[in-house]
């Protein structure tokens, strides 16, 4: 039986409703993070798989105090931008000390519900370019734009006039979408919402309900579906994940309605099904999940692949999600850490080797903040 028949007798029935997910909090407290590490096993390629529990473990915080914290982006040197959604600013982390450095507002953010500043990505040509990538809702739309990052000018002006490389993404008060990351092509791809119209995520002609995979300056990328256009994947309700794994397969986190929130792997064209289907389904038209959740254990925003395994934060289910993989499939069941430990998980990013990057989301509209919101957290897993 598979890994997500497991769940299903596990998991109780819940509901992602806006994006980010929403109904009651759970009380914090803390859990182990630790587990056991068998030794590795062959796939059918025959390649080795990572264990079937894992672990993982918070080791050290790099920062505290942010405030609504949503894209998280690191530099060439290890230094960490993140993006605060409804304040519009962009901060630099300083990897070693935790101090925090506020570099500038994004002009014509409008925060309001789900939109704001989301995500943000490091130019792949930084150290020639030094070009910094940001999603953000306006008056109007939501879209991506690039900004000159300027080291040498003082704190609060080191980032200079937007130049809008896409613009026309469907805004709403949920269902935004909002990651940009990019892939190991050198592509830019951005995750976006439906925006509650659930008919925008069949539309190809919409830039709502997709994967979108764009050159560095906006256009079509090379190699798209259809050479005009930069939609990458559709039939999605709200795509907040963007990851790869070593084979370069593009991963992402869906939220779901009232029944499944889903991970799935990539396929130029393919159709996930939104909204004709919510997680697994007998047409094969629709791609089907690679793993699902009841919507009240994930609602997922941000993942990250290391050591074998995706990586999945969760919003409402507040705790952790690791999925091993062999080659495209679950190599065995999903399993949760931190669960309810550091409230509502919105961004993880994989720093090399065994270490990951967590960062919290409590001080948003749906959070319940404690001292030392929002944070950043290391982790080392297996």
């Amino acid at each position: 039986m598979t890994a997500v028949l497991a769940l299903c007798a596990l998991l109780l029935t819940g509901c992602s409703g806006g994006g980010d997910g929403d109904g009651q909090k759970p009380t914090r407290t803390p859990k182990s993070g630790s587990g056991e590490k068998p030794s590795p096993s062959k796939g059918a390629t025959g390649a080795a798989v990572p264990p079937a529990k894992g672990a993982a473990k918070v080791t050290g915080t790099v920062t505290e105090g942010l405030k609504s914290p949503w894209g998280l982006a690191e530099l060439p040197g290890g230094d960490l931008l993140v993006s605060s959604r409804d304040e519009g600013t962009v901060t630099r982390v300083d990897a070693k000390t935790g101090e925090k450095t506020e570099l500038g507002s994004v002009p014509g953010v409008a925060p309001a519900g789900e939109g704001g500043l989301m995500g943000l990505a490091v130019s792949p040509a930084y150290a020639s370019d030094h070009m910094v990538y940001a999603y953000f809702t306006t008056e109007s739309d939501n879209r991506v734009a690039r900004f000159l990052y300027d080291e040498k000018k003082p704190a609060g002006q080191q980032l200079g006039a937007p130049d809008t490389v896409l613009r026309g993404i469907p805004k709403g008060t949920i269902h935004n979408g909002g990651r940009i990351a990019f892939g190991p092509d050198k592509m830019l791809y951005a995750g976006t919402g439906e925006t509650g119209d659930t008919g925008l995520a069949q539309d190809k002609k919409s830039l709502g309900g997709k994967i979108l995979r764009m050159a560095p300056d906006g256009r079509p990328a090379p190699g798209n579906p259809a050479a005009d256009s930069v939609v990458y994947s559709y039939g999605h309700r709200n795509v907040q994940g963007l990851a790869w794994d070593r084979q370069q397969r593009l991963w992402a986190a869906e939220f779901g309605q009232n029944t499944w929130d889903e991970l799935n792997l990539i396929k130029p064209d393919g159709n996930y099904g939104w909204p004709e289907v919510e997680g697994r389904g007998d047409d094969a038209a629709y791609v089907n999940p690679v793993a699902q959740w009841k919507t009240d254990e994930a609602s997922p925003s941000g993942i990250a692949w290391a050591e074998g395994s995706i990586w999945m934060a969760g919003l409402r289910g507040e705790r952790l999600w690791r999925i091993p993989l062999d080659g495209t499939k679950a190599a065995a069941d999903p399993r949760a850490f931190l669960t309810s430990k550091y409230g509502r998980l919105r961004t993880v990013l994989a720093v090399g080797g065994d270490k990951l990057l967590l960062m919290t989301s409590e001080t948003d509209t749906r959070g319940t903040p404690e001292k030392g919101d929002d944070r950043i957290l290391r982790l080392d897993v297996k």
